[in-house]
């Protein structure tokens, strides 16, 4: 992080731990890294520290996804405790969204901030118009598609998950429920989809940024280490409590939580995108 006075680091310090906080609880319920809160926060601490938005926004991104890999281990592990994580997807999946992630990665070093910002937006408004109303219409299967399908969805949930810097919760837990797979199920096993996604999609941040003038001195490319360092801890503490109220909760209140928490991201993201003087 940039040097600055007390008065300005101690609330960006205070943030960060509550924004940890938030990471691993949502890690552990809705089986998703956290993204939707690291990236908006990561976003207005980089803005702040004085960085141009086509520095904060990637950068935002990228050290989402390294603490999404801690965060996502533990709230995995978690899960599969209770016995519903679904390995056979997780396996299928391993290499499209390796495939995704690096393609993901590549874009990122070139794109505009408001193209994350607008995949985020659309991501986030379809699946939390999908849990709210119930999931009535929101079918296309009564099963899983073949292995070529979802080796396709794999590498699509691989790519969309790079450019928003999140786990691919959201959107592997959409995947998943328009074919009929039951939510707790969906949440537990979109936690291992974190897993695969966080560690190659950290890396390849860490490689598109490589080499830039303008990052801090404690940043790897698109990671910002001390950000990453004043995080992880409160998201560590919190992530179990997320998996115990997520196999309490029933069924559609499950759904109804993740739908509201989601339509919020989306208002958030769109604000930032239309308002031209927003952050």
């Amino acid at each position: 992080m940039s040097l600055l006075d007390p008065a300005t680091l101690l609330p960006l310090i205070v943030a960060l731990a509550l924004a940890g906080a938030l990471i691993g609880f949502l890690a552990g319920l809705f089986g998703i890294g956290g993204g939707a809160i690291s990236v908006p926060v990561f976003y207005e601490v980089f803005q702040t520290l004085g960085h141009a938005p086509d520095v904060a926004m990637p950068m935002a991104v990228g050290t989402s996804l390294a603490v999404i890999i801690p965060t996502s281990i533990q709230s995995s592990r978690g899960h599969f405790r209770r016995g519903t994580v679904d390995m056979d997807v997780l396996r299928l999946w391993v290499m499209p969204v390796l495939v995704g992630v690096a393609f993901g990665s590549i874009i990122a070093r070139y794109a505009a901030p408001q193209v994350f910002q607008m995949v985020f937006a659309v991501v986030a408004a379809v699946n939390a118009a999908k849990l709210l109303s119930g999931g009535s219409g929101w079918r296309l299967r009564d099963t899983l598609p073949g292995k070529g399908a979802m080796r396709a969805y794999g590498a699509g949930v691989g790519l969309v998950s790079a450019l928003m810097g999140i786990g691919g919760g959201a959107v592997s837990n959409l995947i998943m429920t328009l074919h009929n797979v039951p939510i707790h199920r969906a949440v537990s096993t979109s936690a291992g989809v974190g897993v695969l996604i966080a560690i190659p999609g950290t890396l390849g941040y860490m490689a598109a940024g490589w080499g830039r003038a303008d990052l801090p001195p404690d940043a790897i490319g698109f990671v910002s280490l001390a950000t990453f360092a004043l995080t992880i801890p409160t998201s560590l503490l919190t992530t179990r409590f997320g998996v115990a109220l997520a196999h309490h909760l029933t069924r559609r209140r499950l759904e109804t939580a993740f739908g509201l928490f989601l339509l919020a991201v989306c208002l958030r993201f769109l604000w930032a995108v239309l308002s031209p003087s927003a952050p």
